[in-house]
């Protein structure tokens, strides 16, 4: 049992984890992974180069979508990873490219859409089975809404998805952009884990962070550090995060960082950067200690809300 335990603490290749061992559908991973939206800002070279290096500093859980540059992200994943490393690929449907639109996406929620971006994920990341995919609804949290024919019942959602499980195509199921509702609603089906925006300084789905811990559901927030985005408030300018940041001698984007991790012990993390230095910088958050009095100064952070468009 203790040698277990001790070989949790180090990835496939023998590398300490970052953030130390989390629990994602049924896996063990890294509780600091790594979000692959910003590798379409790279060349392919450069893209390769840079997940290889995450690899290397522990990253075992890697979070993309097809839409990512339009399979962009996933076939550098594909090209760079090797069955040795281990690493937990997660994927997501519920939206596909849209390469003439003001924003690079749009919402694809109809049964027959999931079940074909489920397909494009398989090709572009040369995968006969993916491990776990998030449906990205659009009824929570900044982004799109669904209008039309885009307007679908989570039931129905939900259908298509277990029976691409039982085909065996995915593995696990995850929910993204959704209501506190959507997921009891969901429960019957088995969900691994729940992607949200979530930050210290926007925390609106407080109760569904507690749910999840609950009911043995991951936790795997996005725009971890509030918003890249015009109309999101930003941790980093959190005079709090700022005064923590200056007494620990790090960044503020590290501290927002493992604040997440001390939270909750079922976060996960999957901050994405197109740089080697930010990347070692969110690696190593997951080593940060925030000793009880910072920490009760950052859970006194108000929660702030915006309003934005972005995927």
């Amino acid at each position: 049992m203790a040698s277990t335990a001790r070989s949790d603490q180090l990835t496939a290749i023998g590398v300490a984890r970052p953030g130390g061992p989390g629990a994602l559908s049924g896996r063990t991973v890294s509780r600091v992974g790594y979000g692959a939206m910003q590798l379409r800002r790279l060349d392919r070279d450069a893209a390769i180069s840079l997940l290889r290096h995450a690899v290397d500093l522990g990253v075992d859980h890697v979070d993309t979508a097809h839409f990512y540059g339009n399979g962009f992200a996933n076939e550098v994943i594909a090209a760079a990873l090797r069955p040795e490393d281990d690493v937990l690929v997660v994927t997501k449907v519920g939206a596909e490219p849209d390469l003439t639109g003001p924003i690079p996406l749009r919402l694809a929620q109809r049964p027959e859409q999931l079940r074909a971006g489920v397909e494009d994920n398989l090709k572009s990341l040369r995968l006969e089975r993916i491990p776990l995919v998030n449906l990205r609804r659009a009824d929570n949290g900044p982004g799109l809404r669904p209008e039309g024919d885009q307007i679908v019942d989570l039931d129905d959602q939900l259908a298509v998805m277990t029976d691409l499980r039982d085909e065996g195509k995915i593995g696990a199921i995850g929910l993204s952009s959704v209501s506190l509702d959507g997921l009891r609603q969901a429960l019957p089906a088995g969900i691994a884990c729940v992607q949200n925006a979530y930050s210290l300084v926007a925390r609106d789905d407080e109760d569904m962070v507690w749910f999840c811990l609950a009911e043995g559901i991951a936790w795997v927030p996005y725009f971890p550090l509030g918003g890249a985005y015009a109309g999101l408030p930003k941790v980093t300018d959190e005079p709090a995060v700022i005064v923590a940041a200056q007494a620990l001698n790090i960044s503020a984007a590290q501290i927002g960082l493992a604040w997440l991790l001390h939270h909750t012990p079922h976060t996960l993390l999957i901050p994405g950067t197109a740089d080697a230095d930010h990347l070692r910088a969110n690696v190593d958050a997951g080593a940060i200690t925030l000793d009880e009095a910072t920490l009760a100064t950052l859970d006194a952070v108000p929660t702030r809300s915006g309003d934005i468009e972005a995927a």
